[in-house]
């Protein structure tokens, strides 16, 4: 388990992000029409999971519009946000924003948030996801990770940055 916050309070999620060097967990995810798809869509690629507990909070729409512009300065990069927002919720979002930069994928019926250790496991947001970044490079490897200390938090988009530009 990893402690973080929500507002200062310590919570706690139910494992711990993939280790940097080891390959990443296959997952399965929901795009906005209710259609599953899964990791293996993205093999060979260089890859950003943007992941989140609700883009209807402040902090993780600013983060699905700060990895858009990061999707659109790297054309062999693929930003995919990941939340257990349902995909309709997600949808209006970036319709309503204009943001097509990212891919987006729900976890609502998926053992996402358990397969990367990012579930939200105590307090009001237990069963969402916290707030990290895994940066995956085209070999499968996991070559960066952030878990975000306090959920209130942005994450470290510079740091997201370097990584991606490490991966050539």
């Amino acid at each position: 388990m990893t402690q973080i916050n929500i507002g200062g309070q310590a919570t706690q999620t139910i494992g711990t992000l993939p280790a940097v060097g080891n390959r990443a967990p296959s997952f399965t995810l929901t795009d906005k029409d209710l259609n599953d798809f899964d990791s293996a869509r993205f093999a060979g690629h260089k890859l950003v999971l943007n992941i989140f507990p609700s883009v209807d909070t402040a902090t993780c729409s600013m983060s699905v519009r700060n990895f858009n512009k990061v999707a659109e300065e790297y054309d062999d990069v693929t930003v995919l946000c990941v939340s257990k927002d349902l995909p309709f919720a997600t949808a209006r979002f970036c319709g309503a924003e204009g943001i097509d930069g990212v891919v987006t994928g729900s976890a609502f019926r998926s053992s996402f948030g358990e397969d990367y250790g990012v579930t939200i496991t105590t307090g009001p947001m237990r069963g969402l996801l916290s707030r990290c970044v895994v940066v995956i490079g085209s070999d499968g490897l996991v070559k960066y990770t952030q878990q975000v200390p306090e959920v209130h938090d942005e994450p470290d988009y510079a740091a997201a940055r370097a990584a991606i530009e490490a991966l050539g």
